[in-house]
């Protein structure tokens, strides 16, 4: 099993959905993804957070997840990396500023694999240092709107091939309530998303759904093209779970074996 490292934002959301409202919810990108991945491999969290944050939301993080969190303020985080943590082989940057994310990158020795998420704000304030970054990627993760805008295709096929010619290996392309395709040079895998009667709150799932895939991948070893799209299935099942709940309240009740009975139903599924 080994070690993911992730950095990204850690915050607290006031969440408001046709099925109720949440104040002060423990959010944030890294957040959502390292209690996901958490379950299958330990996680290294990089973030920035408040002096006033709290310290029973700090002991979640640091003590039940072995998270380490730097304290500073946001306008002037520059995370360094500690010498352990730059072995980590899976390393995940998650949303925050590129160049940000490329200066982090920079400091692991020779990480394995590398998957990154972005946002439309950055394809719009910062597209060169993003694309600048892509061909040290091995995984872009984006929205179906997200790859779009870095494109300029409004087709998802042709959106992906031209996001390839950028430089990064592969990108899987978010779709939400329709699942995720996965798009390789060689190859393309769709996967619906797990069918649930009511969505909660979709707050942290894209997240949730990196965090699983990424720890399925630092769990089984297996980064071959198999291995990435059975681990894009574990993402599928995190993120059907946090959705049941405001923010990423569902995965602090959640077990292991929550998490492969909803495999195994998922599967079966989608066996024909």
């Amino acid at each position: 099993m080994s070690a993911i490292a992730v950095v990204g934002s850690v915050a607290f959301d006031t969440i408001e959905t046709p099925s109720g409202r949440a104040t002060e919810i423990l959010g944030g990108s890294a957040t959502h993804f390292a209690v996901a991945a958490r379950y299958f491999a330990p996680v290294h969290l990089i973030a920035v957070v408040g002096d006033d944050f709290p310290a029973t939301e700090r002991e979640y993080l640091n003590v039940r997840d072995t998270i380490a969190l730097e304290l500073n303020v946001f306008a002037d985080f520059r995370p360094r990396v500690t010498p352990a943590v730059r072995k980590a082989p899976y390393v995940f940057l998650a949303n925050i500023d590129p160049r940000l994310q490329a200066d982090v990158l920079a400091q692991f020795e020779a990480p394995a694999l590398v998957a990154c998420d972005t946002i439309g704000h950055w394809i719009d304030t910062a597209r060169g240092p993003f694309e600048a970054l892509l061909p040290r990627i091995d995984l872009l993760v984006v929205n179906d709107e997200e790859a779009r805008l870095l494109s300029g295709e409004r087709n998802v096929v042709r959106a992906a091939r031209k996001i390839l010619a950028l430089g990064t290996r592969a990108v899987l392309v978010k779709r939400g309530e329709y699942g995720a395709i996965l798009f390789s040079p060689g190859s393309v895998f769709a996967v619906p998303a797990y069918p649930l009667e009511e969505v909660f709150d979709p707050t942290g799932a894209g997240d949730a759904f990196a965090g699983g895939l990424m720890g399925a991948l630092a769990a089984g070893g297996d980064r071959s093209e198999t291995g990435l799209r059975r681990a894009i299935v574990y993402g599928t099942v995190l993120a059907s779970f946090i959705v049941e709940d405001f923010g990423g309240r569902r995965l602090t009740t959640l077990t292991r074996d929550d998490i492969e009975r909803r495999h195994r139903e998922f599967v079966a599924l989608t066996e024909f």
